[in-house]
């Protein structure tokens, strides 16, 4: 029998909920008009032009300079596909990877696994920043890429990704953002030679992505096929999936105001709901949606499980299966037992104050409930 509980959703940067124009969009597609857009039927047709709709959504969303938008199965497919390609395509004097130490897995593990190249991993402060003067240090003649997370998946701090990019450009090297977290949010860096994006970050559908890639750049394919997408990524296409992070994308474009506000509000009442912790990371340089914050002789992941109608986390949902404890947090210093008792609590669009307000209360009874118990325990 299906599990009727409401549950409270705080959990944005591992996924949104879906946008309920960007699902009424994917219906038909699903239903009725199911043609292959890379037939050249009208069947064919009329989906492929509702593929290229969604990508100058997209595009007119993203607000870069001129390039092209290749879709993909998701964030993590367009980070390999960039980073390789682009390492495949660089000079064979230039084999050195700069990236933060901080990055999502996607790109840690892509560039550590790289045969033949140096990869130098930038440490950051206890604020979760880069410093650029050992950026600056690190980025020489003989690098090839540098990559840097925008805002970060498990604190929200917003890396000076403009700065690491003309760093990487004065040195002769690409620089590669993903924006995954940051778009729709924050902006954009402009003068980006590749960037990676997710629907299902924005309130669109699972399964969808994309890579952009400025003019001038041209890197092989990772998958090799139909030639599909300019020849950069075979595979047939869902114009569902297009579509729908097509309207999700929109939808980011126009009401980016109205949930910039919102989030704040969010923002500043979770400040005063969790006053009693500690936040992870730089309060000034940092996107408001992701509240990643510790306390004392809490183990967050029995937090986790006493609050089972809450939906928060302990970080990265990508890693969560792994054991491996959070890169992130030990990049920014914190001991094992910090790290531990660090959660992770994600809202924005959807989000209602009384949800938080449940939420807060909920966490912050199972977490005195922690530390009484604790309490007693060492007074015995």
């Amino acid at each position: 029998m299906a599990d009727r509980r409401v549950v409270i959703y705080l959990d944005y940067q591992a996924t949104t909920p879906l946008a309920p124009e960007a699902f009424e969009a994917m219906v038909p597609l699903l239903r009725d008009q199911f043609g292959n857009p890379h037939s050249t039927h009208r069947a064919g047709r009329q989906a492929a032009a509702q593929v290229e709709l969604a990508r100058d959504r997209i595009l007119m969303a993203m607000a870069m300079p001129l390039g092209k938008l290749v879709f993909t199965s998701g964030a993590t497919e367009a980070i390999n596909i960039s980073l390789i390609g682009l390492l495949r395509s660089a000079p064979p004097a230039r084999r050195r990877i700069v990236a933060l130490a901080t990055e999502h897995a996607a790109v840690r593990d892509t560039v550590l696994a790289m045969d033949g190249y140096e990869t130098i991993l930038l440490p950051v402060g206890p604020d979760g920043l880069v410093d650029l003067e050992t950026a600056r240090a690190a980025i020489t003649s003989d690098t090839a890429l540098v990559t840097a997370m925008l805002v970060n998946n498990e604190i929200g701090v917003i890396q000076p990704v403009d700065a690491l990019c003309d760093l990487a450009h004065a040195a002769g090297a690409v620089f590669l953002c993903d924006a995954v977290q940051g778009f729709g949010r924050v902006p954009l860096p402009q003068q980006a030679d590749a960037l990676t994006i997710s629907a299902h970050k924005v309130h669109g559908p699972k399964g969808v992505g994309a890579l952009w890639l400025c003019d001038g750049i041209t890197i092989p394919p990772l998958l090799h096929g139909g030639g599909q997408e300019g020849g950069l990524r075979s595979g047939t296409l869902s114009p569902a999936l297009c579509a729908g992070f097509g309207v999700a994308a929109d939808l980011m474009h126009r009401l980016r105001d109205s949930d910039t506000q919102h989030t704040e509000m969010l923002w500043q009442a979770a400040l005063r709901l969790f006053d009693d912790w500690t936040i992870n990371g730089s309060m000034g340089a940092r996107y408001h949606g992701n509240l990643n914050i510790r306390r004392d002789g809490i183990d967050g992941a029995r937090l986790l499980s006493e609050c089972r109608d809450i939906a928060f986390s302990l970080g990265s949902a990508c890693a969560s299966g792994s054991g491996r404890p959070s890169h992130v947090l030990q990049a920014i210093g914190l001991s094992d037992k910090e790290a531990r008792g660090s959660v992770r609590i994600g809202f924005g669009r959807y989000t209602t104050i009384d949800e938080l307000e449940d939420a807060a209360k909920a966490i912050t009874q199972a977490a005195e409930r922690q530390l009484s118990v604790a309490n007693g325990a060492h007074g015995s």
